[in-house]
């Protein structure tokens, strides 16, 4: 699994009646994108998540930051 800050995740219940758990990942602890992730559920909590096979990631696009220019020139 490979996955980046801010991309989401979620962790479908294991048994009828579980809910779902989402999290965003805040840091990736990992090489290259790889686990173990650092995890800020909905709830608040925040973990270190290693993603299991009833684990989904949604890959969210990179943010665009403009670059910056030196004053005056561009």
């Amino acid at each position: 699994m490979k996955a980046a800050i801010g991309d989401g995740l979620t962790v479908k219940g294991r048994h009828q009646g579980d809910e779902d758990r989402h999290g965003e990942i805040i840091e990736v602890h990992g090489q290259d994108g790889s686990p173990p992730y650092l995890v800020r559920w909905r709830d608040g909590h925040e973990s270190i998540f290693f993603p299991s096979s009833d684990t989904l990631v949604e890959h969210h696009p990179a943010k665009h930051h403009p670059a910056k220019h030196p004053a005056g020139r561009r």
